[in-house]
């Protein structure tokens, strides 16, 4: 193999973590705001790129929030959106995320998102991520969100490496069987013991956590 790339949100960071965040302005509910957040974001990302309506992950990511604290009973204020949103871009990775990194430095790295690069660049930064990677990859340079095969086709085209070397990461299952549709082999990081998805299109590697990738590379180098 000659290239990885990483989803960003679930993969690399882990967004269940601004539960914190949102816990602040509504105690008590920042476990079910958080898990409500992230499935409308995905969702509404999907419904958006389904009605041919786009909008940056951004302002979708601020539109599933309003949901998730309507859904929970709750009002949102600036001060609260700001607050979280903050979070969003300040998120911790992963634990193993820069071992991992660092093990693989001698392939291509990229991430590839849904997120826009408001979203990803500081992310990356914040998290000192940046200097690991040869290439962000944001859906926004194209418009359509991920998994539509044009998407992956773009994260394809960047990369500049023949389909078949490439290992799509992602701990979404969604993710990973778009992934696969398009042609890539697929790594799931399952770290939640889901079932994974029925589509037809099963991951070519699953793994609790990014460390696996490091088995990969060594067992692909014999």
């Amino acid at each position: 193999m000659k290239a990885f790339v990483f989803d960003v949100y679930g993969t690399l960071f882990d967004v269940y973590a601004l539960k914190e965040a949102c816990d602040k302005y509504f105690p008590g509910k920042g476990t079910q705001m958080s898990q409500i957040w992230r499935q409308k974001q995905i969702e509404y990302a999907q419904l958006r790129q389904l009605m041919g309506r786009y909008e940056p992950f951004l302002r979708i990511t601020e539109e599933a929030f309003h949901y998730a604290v309507a859904a929970c009973g709750e009002t949102w204020c600036e001060e609260a959106q700001q607050h979280v949103m903050k979070a969003y871009v300040e998120v911790a990775p992963f634990e193993e995320v820069q071992e991992v990194l660092t093990a693989l430095s001698a392939h291509s790295l990229a991430v590839f998102s849904n997120g826009s690069h408001d979203m990803l660049d500081a992310l990356l930064h914040h998290a000192e991520l940046t200097p690991f990677l040869d290439h962000v990859i944001s859906v926004d340079e194209i418009q359509t969100y991920k998994p539509t095969m044009a998407s992956y086709a773009h994260a394809h085209q960047t990369v500049q490496v023949p389909k078949e070397d490439i290992i799509f990461v992602s701990s979404n299952g969604w993710d990973v069987s778009g992934a696969k549709n398009y042609g890539f082999t697929t790594a799931w990081i399952n770290r939640g013991k889901q079932p994974r998805e029925e589509l037809g299109l099963p991951p070519d590697y699953m793994f609790r956590n990014l460390r696996g990738l490091v088995e990969i590379n060594t067992s692909s180098r014999k």
